[in-house]
């Protein structure tokens, strides 16, 4: 497949789920005691098309080269990055260089 096949497709696999989880959203009670108006079969039929999306896109990424290896972070979540400043550090001459 070419590149502008690749874009389009992930646009409408975008667009799908960005469409399917408003549907979700809109859906669900707010009130957790509420029954959802959805069916079980429904609501699982949901699930196998977000599956399904994320396998072509993960598909997608294969075939182009790409690697995602994004996931959601919690802002509780301890940063495993470790940035250090650089800007404080000053080279000195040792005692043996002059």
């Amino acid at each position: 497949m070419s590149e502008h096949q690749f874009s389009t497709e992930k646009r409408i696999l975008m667009a799908m789920r960005k469409t399917l989880g408003s549907i979700i959203k809109d859906v669900t009670p707010a009130n957790s005691s509420l029954k959802s108006p959805l069916s079980s079969s429904t609501i699982d039929d949901i699930r196998v098309c977000f599956d399904l999306i994320s396998v072509r896109e993960k598909e997608i990424a294969k075939e182009s080269g790409l690697q995602n290896q994004d996931r959601p972070r919690f802002t509780d979540e301890p940063n495993r990055e470790n940035v250090v400043s650089i800007t404080g550090l000053k080279t000195q001459k040792s005692d043996t260089e002059s």
